[in-house]
């Protein structure tokens, strides 16, 4: 323990240096303090500020948020929820009790948000989803039972008293990743812990112990019982930290993946004697690391899932050709299919689920562009298709060039600046990124007096193609076009006599 108001040498000076508490924190404190309750600033809270990465809001990757939904500050209490909820009663802005069940009540004020959780334990039994969670009765029952070391260290609030029980601050110092106690009763306790680990290694860099990792391995088919949407919350947040590759591969790794992301172990397969087809998984793995390099403006989560995805369908399409090729048909059909069905089981947002799927299927297509034979059409088609992930699109297709061969690289690389030269000279003369018929559904019915019908469908569709292969018309001309294609298909145009071949029969 040390103090950080009175450190005793220059080591607890550093120490209480980098652990500046926070206003806020000491004024709960006091309440708690005044109440008869002990209150701790605890977990991450703690850790960044060792790390110095304290005050980043937008930095979730490694704190138990999924961005947007992390509090600010965390903390462990002697206090019951329901007392937590009775001493703050208007001191605090906003309460939720979400997480009550759990022992954790959540607060608001003045724009900062805290997290509020009982001295607890909670474990698993061999076939629940749910954690049984238990009360404790003093600081370091609560921190023993925390994930790692670096997540078990606090701070008394408003005292200012730093605890590190278990040597989470050497482990930072070091840059490894330990348990406070046993990792296999750990990882019983809460088997979502073998993910942690590996996000805890792709956000901070810290490097598990080979003890931890053997746990991690012997207890990796107790993910199973863990809710999808828990499994979804951290692989989120690690494929939007610092280095989500060296956490993949730690899942492949310890046979976790096979459990959560089967797709992902399933791509090592094995080359040809011939080195007709590169490693896909060793390929995907750098398609994600040049994707995270085009990055504009911090992660970007579909760009780097679409990336990691883009060819989990080579598995299943692989066909050996005579003379020793190997062909991958289809794999982009393929591969969206199981896109969506993976990100469905894990219960992501739809939308999230659509623009990642659409990329995967569109990945491949920009290879039959060749050396610019594509005519306007196909460029408008290309956009059309790509709807709002076409900067996505253009990122993930230069990814998507691994090759060692530098002239096809170069090669490659030119016929797609030049695909992007047409899209943006097209994109100066016509609302090319928003494609849509110069006639709408309600344009055509009214020209045509048709009520809402599949008819309506075909005629917007044609309108579409014409759209496509000619560009922008103008009104008038539009018009001519939908009626050319409406006499083509027997639609009466009103106003217009029908000829007797086109009269509808008595």
């Amino acid at each position: 323990m040390i103090s950080l108001d009175n450190p005793r040498d220059s080591a607890e000076q550093v120490v209480s240096d980098l652990l500046r508490v926070p206003a806020p924190a000491d004024e709960l404190g006091r309440i708690f303090a005044d109440h008869g309750h002990t209150l701790h600033l605890v977990g991450g809270s703690v850790r960044d500020a060792l790390l110095g990465r304290a005050g980043d809001p937008s930095d979730t990757s490694a704190t138990g948020g999924t961005g947007g939904g992390a509090p600010d500050l965390d903390f462990t209490t002697d206090a019951r929820p329901e007392r937590v909820l009775e001493i703050t009663r208007g001191w605090a802005e906003a309460t939720w009790d979400a997480g009550i069940a759990f022992g954790t009540v959540g607060l608001a004020r003045r724009g900062v948000r805290f997290e509020v959780t009982t001295y607890r334990s909670e474990s698993y039994d061999r076939t629940s989803r749910n954690p049984a969670v238990t009360y404790g009765e003093g600081l370091q029952e609560d921190l023993v039972r925390r994930d790692f070391t670096v997540n078990a260290m606090a701070v008394s609030v408003p005292g200012h008293d730093f605890v590190d029980l278990f040597g989470g601050m050497a482990d930072l110092a070091r840059g490894v990743l330990r348990t406070p106690g046993p990792p296999e009763a750990s990882f019983d306790d809460d088997p979502l812990r073998t993910l942690r680990a590996a996000r805890f290694e792709a956000a901070l860099g810290l490097t598990p112990v080979p003890e931890l990792v053997a746990a991690m391995r012997s207890r990796a088919s107790r993910i199973s019982i863990v809710s999808p949407e828990r499994v979804r919350d951290e692989l989120r947040k690690l494929i939007a930290s610092r280095d989500p590759v060296a956490g993949l591969e730690r899942l492949v790794e310890v046979g976790v993946a096979d459990l959560v992301l089967p797709e992902l172990g399933a791509m090592r397969m094995e080359i040809d004697e011939h080195h007709q087809h590169k490693d896909v998984y060793a390929h995907t793995m750098t398609v994600l690391r040049q994707a995270m390099a085009l990055e504009d403006d911090g992660p970007d989560e579909i760009l780097r899932w679409a990336a990691l995805l883009h060819d989990i369908g080579k598995p299943r399409t692989r066909r050996h050709i005579a003379g020793g090729g190997v062909s991958f048909h289809h794999h982009e059909v393929v591969g969206r299919d199981m896109t969506r069905r993976r990100l469905m089981a894990l219960r992501f947002p739809k939308d999230v689920v659509d623009a990642i799927s659409s990329l995967v299927y569109l990945h491949l297509r920009f290879h039959g562009y060749g050396s610019g034979e594509w005519t306007d059409a196909a460029v408008r088609r290309y956009v059309h298709d790509a709807g709002p992930q076409l900067s996505r699109l253009h990122k993930l297709v230069r990814s998507d060039c691994t090759t060692r061969n530098r002239r096809k690289a170069e090669n490659l690389a030119r016929a797609y600046r030049s695909l992007e030269e047409r899209i943006a000279d097209l994109a100066a003369h016509e609302e090319i990124a928003a494609i849509r018929p110069e006639l709408s559904g309600d344009d055509i019915m009214a020209l045509l007096g048709l009520p809402p019908s599949r008819l309506v469908g075909q005629a917007r569709a044609y309108m579409l193609d014409v759209r496509f292969e000619r560009g922008l018309l103008g009104r008038e001309a539009a018009e001519a076009e939908l009626f050319r294609w409406a006499r083509e298909n027997d639609i009466v145009i009103p106003g217009e006599t029908p000829t007797p071949d086109e009269a509808p029969d008595a």
